[in-house]
């Protein structure tokens, strides 16, 4: 693994596809120091600004209308004040980065601060995961279609092919964790000559 390391104010940002553990490897980040920053949370606000429930329909509908206005890179662009603003306390953790025009915008803000690590799950250990979650349960068609849709629309394949470094994630949480706070330790540490 060749990922570098962010230093004292880099980016990492997650990739994954959904059920893989995208979240539960940036609360090991936030756990580990650094400042998360959710994608998800500008659908939320956008969900909430709107006066709608919160389903995956409604989610569906705000993200794709995010995007056909701004371009499929606007979840980065929305989130770089919020990364810019968190990285004054630290590095910074961006949960949720999905396309390869998000890559793209945060590559070219953060450069060589930026590491994408992709968390790795078998679909049909994903599957199983979204089917038994207490919040957005989907059944297992419902998860394969979500797939389908984040990989034809969304061109979330490209992030995941360009990773610095690839966490598997298909066996015990508690491995899986300490698997997560090692790369987080590892990636904070201050390259030479670095403030």
């Amino acid at each position: 693994m060749n990922q570098g390391t962010v230093g004292a104010r880099g980016v990492v940002a997650i990739v994954g596809m959904p059920g893989s553990g995208k979240s539960e490897a940036a609360a090991v980040f936030s756990a580990n120091g650094y400042t998360t920053v959710r994608f998800g949370d500008i659908t939320e606000e956008e969900l909430k600004a709107r006066g709608l429930k919160q389903t995956p329909s409604t989610e569906r509908l705000v993200r794709q209308d995010i995007r056909a206005k701004s371009g499929m890179a606007a979840y980065a662009i929305r989130s770089i004040p919020r990364i810019d603003e968190a990285r004054r306390a630290g590095p910074v953790v961006a949960d949720g980065m999905y396309s390869w025009e998000e890559y793209l915008e945060l590559k070219k803000r953060y450069g060589g601060s930026l590491v994408v690590i992709a968390v790795f799950a078998p679909p049909s250990l994903r599957y199983e995961r979204l089917r038994s979650r207490k919040v957005r349960p989907l059944t297992i068609e419902e998860a394969m279609l979500r797939d389908r849709a984040e990989i034809e629309e969304l061109n979330k394949g490209g992030p995941i092919a360009m990773a610095d470094a690839t966490i598997l994630n298909d066996g015990g949480v508690d491995a899986f964790r300490d698997a997560v706070a090692k790369l987080a330790a590892r990636l904070r540490e201050a390259p030479a000559g670095s403030p």
